[in-house]
C-alpha cells in the first residue's frame, strides 16, 4: 500500500481496491493495519484461509496489491483510532507506529458518508455522491476493481418503504459496477428496491452478517446434536460488549436485527425451533472485547436431561478482519472470473448467506473448498501457454 499515485510495474499483480463502508470503526483499521502488517512480514495471517494451502494456485489478488478506501461519517484519523485499539488490546502495542504510512494512506481515501445530521441530500443524491466516491477512487488509483466491504454499525431493520443507509451504499456499488459484501446484518442489498438492480448490475455479491464467534459455534454444535439425535430442548445465550458495536446493538430494534441471525443457525442446523431466546447487552467498560455465553438443554438416551454451558470471549475487530480480507480476496477473483449474482460458495463466512447455502458450518467449508478448486482451475485455463483467458465453468 501507498500514499502516491498507483505507477504500472511490468509485471505486478493489478491493484485491487477495498472500499470499506465505515472505514474509520474498529473492524475497518484493524483491517487496513493488518493487511499492512502481514505485507510488511511483521506478523503472520493467522486466521485467513486464503493464505492456507487450500487457495494456493486460485488466482486471489494478493495482500500487497490492496489499496484501501471507504466511507464514514466520523472524521477520527485511522491512526489515532489505530493507537486507541492498542492500548485497548486490540492492536499490538507498537503496530500503529510500525504501520502509520499505511494507515495514513488509506485515510486519505476515505469521504464522508451519510445521511449526516442535518442532511438535505436526497437519497438518489446520495447514492450518486457515493458512486462518484468509488469512480473516482478507481479510477485515480489505477485500479483493476473494488470491492465494497460494508463494516458499519448494526442499523434497525427498515420499517417502512424508504431505503436504510447501508442499501444507499450498495445501490451506489452496483451503479460503480463494484462486487459488494456485506458483512452486517444490516439492510444493505437485501432492500426489495435493489432486487432489479443487483439483477441486471452483472457483478458478484456475498453477505450477509459474518460470522466471527458465537454463532461459529453455534453452525458447528446444532449439527452435532442433530447427527447424534440428541433432543435440544432449548438454547439460550447472552452477549456482553461494549465499544462502538454495543452502543449500536443497545437500540433494541438494532439488537433484533442481530439476534435474528444468531437464532436461525440455531433454528437451521436442528431442523426446530427450541425454546430460548438469544440476547444483547451493552456493557462500555468492555470496550472492543465480548463475552458469549451459551446454555443448551438437551435430553439424552431414556430421557435423561442434561446441558451444555459454552463461554465464548474475544475481540469481534480481531476475529472479523482476517474475514473481511479474505472475503475481499474472494468476491474480487470472482468478479475477475466473471462470476455474478450471489455467491452462495461463501457461507462460510456468514450468519445469512445469499443464495442457497447449507446452514452446518462442516458442509459450508465443503462448499468452500469446492469454490477453491473451481477458481484454481480457471486460473491454470487463464495462465495456461496458448490459450485465451478463461473463466471457470458456468454454474
Amino acid at each position: 500500500m501507498s500514499a502516491s499515485p498507483s505507477v504500472s510495474v511490468p509485471g505486478a499483480a493489478p491493484r485491487v481496491g477495498v472500499w470499506l463502508i465505515g472505514a474509520r470503526g474498529s473492524v475497518a483499521t484493524t483491517v487496513v493495519a493488518g493487511c499492512a502488517a502481514l505485507t510488511a512480514g511483521l506478523h503472520t495471517p493467522t486466521g485467513m484461509l486464503t493464505e492456507t494451502p487450500l487457495f494456493a494456485g486460485s488466482g486471489l489478488p494478493p495482500l500487497t496489491s490492496l489499496v484501501f478506501g471507504g466511507h464514514d461519517t466520523t472524521d477520527c484519523p485511522l491512526p489515532k483510532r489505530a493507537e486507541a485499539l492498542a492500548a485497548g488490546g486490540v492492536l499490538p502495542h507498537g503496530l500503529p507506529a510500525a504501520v502509520g504510512a499505511e494507515l495514513a494512506a488509506a485515510d486519505r481515501e476515505i469521504r464522508p458518508g451519510g445521511p449526516l445530521p442535518g442532511e438535505t441530500r436526497t437519497p438518489d443524491e446520495l447514492v450518486a455522491a457515493f458512486t462518484a466516491d468509488l469512480q473516482d477512487f478507481v479510477r485515480r488509483r489505477g485500479l483493476a476493481r473494488a470491492v465494497v466491504v460494508h463494516v458499519a454499525s448494526t442499523e434497525p431493520a427498515p420499517t417502512g418503504t424508504a431505503p436504510p443507509p447501508s442499501s444507499l451504499y450498495a445501490a451506489a456499488a452496483l451503479r460503480a459496477g463494484c462486487p459488494y459484501v456485506n458483512f452486517t446484518p444490516s439492510t444493505g442489498l437485501d432492500h426489495p428496491a435493489l432486487a432489479a438492480p443487483a439483477q441486471s448490475a452483472g457483478v458478484p455479491h456475498a453477505g450477509r452478517d459474518g460470522k466471527t464467534g458465537q454463532t461459529l459455534l453455534r453452525s458447528v454444535l446444532g449439527p452435532m446434536f442433530a447427527q447424534r439425535a440428541l433432543t435440544v430442548r432449548a438454547w439460550s445465550g447472552t452477549n456482553l460488549l461494549g465499544g462502538g458495536d454495543g452502543a449500536a446493538l443497545a437500540d433494541p430494534a438494532a439488537a433484533a436485527a442481530k439476534n435474528a441471525g444468531k437464532e436461525r443457525v440455531v433454528t437451521d442446523t436442528l431442523g426446530t425451533a427450541p425454546e430460548g431466546r438469544t440476547h444483547i447487552d451493552d456493557v462500555p467498560a468492555l470496550g472492543d472485547w465480548k463475552t458469549a455465553w451459551d446454555h443448551i438443554a438437551f435430553d439424552g438416551f431414556l430421557g435423561t436431561r442434561m446441558v451444555l454451558q459454552t463461554t465464548w470471549q474475544g475481540c469481534d475487530s480481531a476475529l472479523a478482519a482476517p474475514l473481511v480480507l479474505d472475503l475481499a480476496r474472494l468476491v474480487a477473483r470472482a468478479h475477475e472470473a466473471g462470476l455474478t449474482g450471489p455467491l452462495p460458495e461463501l457461507a462460510f463466512y456468514f450468519k445469512d448467506p445469499a443464495g442457497e447455502a447449507p446452514s452446518a458450518l462442516g458442509e459450508q467449508y465443503a462448499a468452500l473448498a469446492a469454490f477453491a478448486r473451481r477458481l484454481r482451475a480457471g486460473a491454470r485455463e487463464t495462465t495456461a501457454p496458448g490459450t485465451a483467458h478463461g473463466t471457470p465453468e458456468d454454474r
